[in-house]
């Protein structure tokens, strides 16, 4: 029996076997080692495999991986905005920024307290600069009669002309708030729905002050076809 001079022994390295739930992330895609996994690789694991990367990216790092985590804040986001004139950015309210360039959102039912709000930003915009354009976007349902007609009084007053946009949607009062950008100036995005309806109300009482509520129903809705008219060039019966 011949034997070869020299016998090369190795001694085999340990590993452990692969349990089912094993997996190997292979640059942004999961593998399984399973035999029986499938060869497709969904959306769901190329999503973990992404916040695996990530994950593991961190863990390189000396530091403490909770500190390197930055959530968005709840409640109204907060950007970066440089004042003009200024070299520094300061952390403000998303609102406080758009107000700032000029811009109102109405994306809510228009009661007392927000119609004060609205007022109160848009003449203070008009004493800064009665000369820049004023953008009112619009995305509601309208709201109580009297705070609906506050702001479409105080926009006929301001001297700053007026741009008014509908993004989603502007029913009732809001679509007559709509009505009142300077012309040329009022749009709406190609899916948005404008709709106008006869303002209502509840009278309670004796006969003669149903009657007067009535009345004062009938008298605002004259007024505010007369307006859309002399607005929209559109006869009042159309």
């Amino acid at each position: 029996m011949a034997v070869a001079p020299y016998t090369t022994v190795s001694t085999p390295r340990v590993h452990s076997p692969p349990s089912v739930f094993t997996k190997l992330y292979s640059g942004l895609k999961l593998q399984s080692q399973h035999p029986f996994a499938a060869s497709s690789i969904s959306s769901n694991a190329q999503f973990f495999g992404k916040v695996h990367k990530a994950l593991n990216s961190r863990y390189g790092n000396k530091k403490s991986v909770r500190a390197q985590f930055f959530m968005m804040p709840m409640g109204t986001p907060r950007v970066a905005y440089r004042t003009p004139g200024e070299r520094t950015y300061q952390w403000v309210d998303l609102w406080n920024a758009l107000y700032r360039e000029r811009i109102v959102f109405i994306g809510q039912n228009i009661n007392e307290e927000f119609s004060n709000q609205i007022l109160a930003t848009m003449l203070y915009l008009d004493t800064v600069d009665n000369k820049e354009k004023l953008y009112l976007f619009i995305n509601g349902l309208g709201g109580d009669l009297t705070p609906c007609m506050a702001l479409y009084d105080t926009m006929q007053s301001l001297q700053s002309p007026i741009a008014t946009h509908c993004l989603g949607q502007a029913y009732n009062l809001a679509a007559f708030l709509l009505a009142a950008g300077d012309k040329g100036y009022r749009s709406a995005m190609p899916l948005a729905r404008v709709a106008i309806q006869t303002p209502g109300g509840v009278a309670r009482g004796r006969a003669d002050d149903m009657q007067n509520e009535a009345n004062e129903l009938l008298r605002i809705r004259d007024y505010l076809y007369r307006e859309l008219a002399s607005k929209t060039g559109h006869p009042v019966e159309k």
